[in-house]
């Protein structure tokens, strides 16, 4: 298995984020949301004007790469990670991260460049102080049982309207350090 390597993502990295996104989203959502609640839902997360924005308001991207035979670094996938308000059971001080996306190719899953991308996601909030990571995943998104391998709690659900007629039903799932 070659090595993943993870790196910084800025700007430029929109339309690789973007592709990721347009590639993934229909193996891991379309048996569980319309392909209308899906294109909604892209152009709301992954347009060039939402990456912008997100990147320039604390949303920090890494994207993960293998080597290739070539020894090229071939990109695979990406994760956001951003300082959140979260009101923790440890107290409503308590300082959280939130893990906003964590998406790999269908060709590279299996492959630790998932776990990789978990793992920046960790560092980056404990460097910040952080006291916990937490995420929303749909309910049966199959994510689900990858994050509670990786030690996370389910800690609630819920559904919420995101516009259009169209919901999220998501678990939100916490992991302490």
């Amino acid at each position: 298995m070659s090595e993943i390597i993870i790196t910084r993502a800025g700007l430029p990295d929109c339309a690789f984020i973007r592709s990721v996104s347009e590639r993934t989203w229909p193996s891991t959502y379309g048996h569980i949301i319309s392909q209308d609640q899906i294109d909604f839902m892209l152009d709301w997360m992954y347009s060039d004007a939402s990456l912008e924005k997100q990147m320039n308001t604390g949303c920090e991207f890494y994207i993960a790469s293998k080597q290739n035979d070539n020894g090229d670094l071939d990109p695979v996938g990406f994760c956001s990670v951003s300082p959140e308000d979260y009101k923790a059971e440890v107290g409503n001080n308590a300082k959280a991260h939130k893990l906003n996306k964590l998406y790999v190719l269908p060709a590279a899953q299996g492959t630790g460049a998932g776990k990789a991308l978990l793992n920046k996601s960790i560092e980056v909030a404990k460097a910040a102080g952080s006291t916990s990571l937490f995420l929303q995943v749909n309910k049966q998104n199959t994510a689900y049982t990858f994050y509670l391998k990786k030690g996370f709690v389910k800690e609630l659900e819920f559904k919420f309207d995101i516009g259009n007629g169209f919901y999220m039903d998501d678990y939100v799932m916490r992991l302490h350090f």
